[in-house]
């Protein structure tokens, strides 16, 4: 099956949008629907009810006002009289402001729960899918950008939800609420001058707004530029400092942050140009209402309190107004983040679980079997992988691959993991290909200790104990002695609990390979893959894990990449590769004995041994 490639950081932040609105709020639609929050459809019912309450409260408060000042009536003295429907009207006036003030704040403590759960929901997708994508997408994607478009997509989603549902929505209900009592309490045409200044605002803020986006993604890309090449730097900070590239990566990261502020300058310059084309068309229609309602005051058609009336009706019809361009702004701000976040989800994993995909078969105790028939594999980064490779390791059996680098060792690994799959042949695992087998078995039953053991910036104890997290303390302190770290941990003044900092950069080399190989002891795996486990190890060290590697052995099947020929001298198959293809195989002196690729290496490492 054909399945969307990872061609960069660029596919992570698209510069179009490649989705339509409705679509979009379907999609919305149906996170919100899935965000498991309690009580979901009483608390949206609840959310929507209080809103149409809060809205027809402030549009009705302005006609009680109004209607009170009309019943004041001109007292002997020169004065006003005050009577009591004056102030049963005045006072209903009061308790609708009021509850058109705090229906907002009701809203939002019971939809809170909801929008909050929309959102983790819309992270926790977005991050479980990017760890589900292909090997191609995470040596390609730029750690910094990534996070930022699964933070900033998350977060838009409660944004959008708000501005849509509970602000953009009663917006219109609001306005046309307006309208029709200035229709029916004063004249036709204050609801056309409101409807003409209306449709003014929102054909301006639009055509302006939709001008500016491409500022704010010129914004967006900017700053994602600039957080890629600083978590670059800091995550490779040894590289750097044994380049002395201290100079040219501050060069780099002056250069994105010079791009981001011309990009942001550019973008508020824009905002200006809309917050003051905006300021402008409501003050004309508030002008215009003014004169008017003077005007009809002064002839007799409007009364004292139907000028009061308008004013506030006014003032309430403009409020929601004056945010229907924040609101437009954002929206389209937040379907820019949604776009990146939908477009990360939209990239389908290469490795996927098939329908068929059943349990591995019950473990034998001696170890798997690992079968590679006829397996071909090309990398689209160069021109080779692996060539018709064939192979049998049987259980308990030890099989090394050597060969000169780019020979495809590495892609040998990586199939056996089933991290990539092959493009023809297949790989078995006792007797099943690894398509039919549920990835979360094959895991269990797989370990690796890479060259490079990557590490999280938790205690030792966690580093250990991540290959099995029921694993009790006393499992992972035998797992530490077997990997001959227990005198490095005793040594430390908080043994297990030391942290080990960023990727293990507190530790040394040799001692970041250690705890790899604790981590795969403790997971007790069917095969073990050593991707030269001990290269950073010195001379006794790596006898005695040698030692430990020979007895761990036992029971189960393990595949060694190696460089050092010397450590790989009793496995009962060694595989020669190159360019892809196996060029010799048997054991160590089987391979000497033929005086080919093998002998010639041997005879050089020894020689400089």
């Amino acid at each position: 099956m054909a399945h969307a490639r990872f061609a960069g950081p660029e596919a992570v932040a698209p510069r179009e949008a490649k989705f339509d609105f409705w679509g979009s709020m379907g999609d919305l639609l149906a996170l919100v629907m899935r965000s498991g929050a309690p009580q979901l459809g009483l608390r949206i019912a609840a959310a929507l009810a209080l809103v149409f309450v809060g809205k027809l409260s402030g549009v009705l408060a302005p006609v009680l006002l109004g209607d009170a000042i009309n019943t004041l009536a001109p007292a002997a003295q020169g004065g006003v009289a005050i009577g009591g429907a004056f102030l049963t009207l005045a006072m209903g006036f009061a308790g609708l402001r009021l509850v058109s003030a705090c229906a907002p704040y009701a809203r939002d403590a019971i939809f809170t729960r909801v929008s909050q759960s929309t959102m983790a929901k819309a992270a926790v997708e977005s991050f479980g899918h990017a760890l589900s994508l292909s090997l191609d997408f995470h040596q390609t994607k730029q750690t910094g950008t990534l996070s930022r478009v699964i933070d900033r997509g998350a977060r838009s989603t409660d944004f959008l939800i708000r501005s849509l549902i509970f602000s953009l929505g009663p917006t219109f209900v609001e306005l046309i609420l307006a309208m029709v009592v200035m229709t029916v309490r004063l004249n036709w045409l204050f609801a056309l001058t409101a409807f003409a200044t209306l449709v003014l605002y929102a054909l301006v803020t639009f055509k302006i707004t939709d001008w500016r986006l491409s500022h704010r993604r010129e914004l967006n890309d900017a700053e994602n530029r600039a957080a890629g090449l600083s978590n670059d730097a800091l995550m490779n900070y040894e590289t750097l400092k044994a380049f002395g590239a201290e100079d040219r990566l501050v060069q780099a990261y002056g250069g994105a942050m010079a791009t981001y502020v011309d990009a942001s300058s550019k973008a508020t310059a824009s905002l200006n140009i809309l917050n003051g084309a905006q300021a402008v068309i409501l003050n004309v229609g508030l002008a215009a209402m003014t004169v008017m309602a003077g005007y009809l005051v002064a002839g007799g058609e409007l009364k004292i309190g139907d000028i009061t009336m308008a004013i506030f009706l006014l003032s309430g019809l403009y409020a929601p107004l004056g945010m229907l361009g924040f609101q437009y702004r954002e929206i389209r701000q937040g379907l820019i983040d949604m776009e990146q976040m939908v477009s990360l989800k939209a990239i389908a994993p290469d490795i996927v679980d098939a329908a068929t995909a059943q349990p591995l078969p019950p473990a034998s105790g001696k170890g798997a079997q690992i079968a590679f028939d006829d397996v071909s594999y090309r990398h689209d980064a160069r021109s080779s992988g692996l060539l018709g490779v064939s192979f049998t390791a049987e259980p308990g059996q030890t099989v090394a691959l050597v060969g000169p680098s780019g020979a495809g060792k590495t892609t040998a690994v990586r199939l056996a993991m089933r991290l990539i799959d092959p493009q023809d042949g297949r790989v078995l695992i006792d007797g099943t290909d690894l398509r039919e087998v549920r990835q979360a078995e094959l895991r269990r039953a797989v370990a690796l200790v890479p060259q490079d053991v990557a590490l999280f910036n938790d205690t030792l104890y966690a580093n250990i104990g991540f290959a099995r997290p029921d694993a009790t303390a006393e499992e992972v302190r035998a797992a530490a002695a077997a990997a001959e770290l227990a005198p490095f941990i005793d040594g430390l003044p908080n043994g297990m609990a030391t942290r080990v900092g960023e990727r293990g950069l507190k530790l040394s080399g040799g001692e970041r390979q250690r705890v790899g190989i604790a981590r795969a002891l403790l997971a007790n795996p069917r095969l073990l893959i050593l991707d030269e486990a001990t290269s950073a190890l010195d001379g006794p060290t790596e006898a005695a894990i040698q030692e430990t590697l020979r007895k761990v052995k036992a029971g189960r099947t393990t595949l060694v990449i190696a460089h050092r020929l010397s450590t790989i001298v009793d496995a009962d198959q060694i595989l020669v590769l190159r360019r892809g293809r196996i060029v010799e195989r048997g054991t160590h002196a089987e391979l000497l004995a033929k005086a080919g690729e093998y002998a010639a290496l041997w005879r050089r490492q020894t020689r400089e041994s």
